[in-house]
């Protein structure tokens, strides 16, 4: 079953955010889906505390740098989606949840300062890379950057730059990008699923919910063409 690792090496690009989008957006469908919450602060797992998550929805955040991998492998035997929600900073956790992962979401806010340290997660996954091509020369780990709080109305000069240059640089961008909506804050101030939020006090739901189905959609997509792609070269 599909792992997707959330990667981020700088603080509030939307990396929790993103990952507990996506894992509410598939356990609504009826999918069963495990969140490795192995971020230190356990905000997954603070979310769900008062039963906001959905019944197909399981939760495992007591994880070590030493055991992650084996509890990422275990998860993948007991559900649809494994979704790794991870810590900032520590590399050597980052590169044992990439080790196991079948697609990498780097969440980036549309700024060059992002921009840059979000290089450091694409050296993470490179590094991995030549670690198994050594044996597989063809192997290359599916990955892409999502966009992460950006406008509604436009997109911003600084945003639209950084897209160029990463497909410059061959750097594969989600054509979705998950907006800035109060939806998503509210998320966990109410310790809620977007479809659980009350419309009366939270404004756009509604928009947040679609933004949040297109996500999910495209991220289904590129599991599909990726698991496509290793059949395609297996056959070859």
């Amino acid at each position: 079953m599909p792992t997707i690792v959330f990667v981020s090496p700088k603080g509030g690009a939307g990396k929790t955010t993103s990952s507990l989008v996506l894992a509410t957006q598939i356990a609504e469908r009826g999918k069963s889906v495990t969140v490795i919450d192995a971020d230190p602060n356990h905000p997954v797992k603070t979310w769900a505390k008062d039963g906001a998550a959905p019944e197909a929805m399981t939760i495992v955040s007591d994880v070590t740098e030493e055991d992650i991998a084996e509890k990422i492998y275990e998860a993948a035997k007991k559900s649809a989606f494994v979704i790794v929600d991870l810590e900032g900073t520590a590399a050597t956790i980052v590169a044992h949840a990439i080790s196991e992962a079948d697609f990498v979401v780097v969440p980036t806010q549309g700024s060059q300062l992002d921009a840059e340290q979000a290089g450091r997660a694409f050296r993470l996954i490179r590094a991995h890379e030549r670690g198994i091509q050594k044996h597989k020369p063809d192997y290359n780990l599916p990955y892409a950057v999502l966009f992460t709080r950006t406008s509604v109305a436009i997109q911003s000069r600084d945003t639209a730059h950084i897209r160029r240059t990463f497909a410059e640089a061959n750097i594969p961008v989600f054509k979705t990008e998950l907006n800035e909506r109060a939806a998503y804050k509210a998320m966990f101030s109410y310790r809620q699923t977007l479809s659980g939020l009350s419309r009366s006090e939270v404004s756009n739901v509604e928009k947040a919910i679609e933004n949040a189905a297109a996500f999910a959609g495209e991220m289904v997509e590129l599991l599909r063409a990726s698991k496509s792609e290793t059949r395609k070269e297996v056959a070859e």
